[in-house]
């Protein structure tokens, strides 16, 4: 009997670590309903999976950051003087409707961070012809993707080390990022 119960608490103990473990890697965690928990850190071209909500729809989506670059100042000539010192940091992104409830016309923003994971301290409001931001007309879909570019800033001579989404429950303190 006391064999028995020795092999009992033996699995018992196993599959706790396995469950344990099995949401963890590397510096993001993956929780029980299959979102990224808040403050995991990603690679660029990483996917994470995310609640969402824009104005008062909500649902469930999927960001892949597919490239973070600095783009020429020329291209912010249309901000006239509000653009001096600036430099455009383009976030070409892919979205993915993971839960299938409409949320078309819904607006994803990230921010640029510096490599210290600090604000860059420059809010772009509007893209740039190097990098429009899109909006889906109809995202009602599971499974249905688009891919959109967001425009951020640096301070010329700045450096970005990543960009951070911080919408929604538990991500405003603790934001996902993802790093170059």
């Amino acid at each position: 009997m006391k064999s028995a119960r020795t092999a009992l608490i033996a699995t018992g103990c196993a599959a706790a670590l396995l469950l344990s473990a099995c949401g963890e890697e590397g510096g993001k965690t993956v929780n029980a309903d299959g979102t990224m928990a808040p403050g995991s850190e990603l690679k660029v071209g990483e996917r994470a999976v995310v609640p969402f909500e824009y104005a008062e729809k909500s649902g469930t989506i999927a960001i892949t950051v597919k490239s973070i670059d600095i783009g020429p100042k020329e291209d912010l000539a249309k901000f006239k003087d509000k653009g001096e010192g600036t430099l455009p940091v383009y976030v070409r992104m892919v979205i993915e409707n993971v839960g299938g409830t409409d949320i078309s016309g819904a607006d994803v923003s990230l921010r640029a961070v510096d490599a210290d994971g600090k604000g860059t301290k420059v809010i772009m409001a509007g893209g740039t012809p190097a990098c429009k931001g899109e909006e889906p007309e109809n995202f009602a879909t599971k499974g249905a993707t688009f891919e959109t570019c967001d425009t951020q800033g640096v301070k010329d001579g700045g450096e970005v080390g990543g960009v951070t989404f911080s919408d929604g429950a538990g991500y405003k303190d603790k934001p996902i990022t993802w790093k170059k």
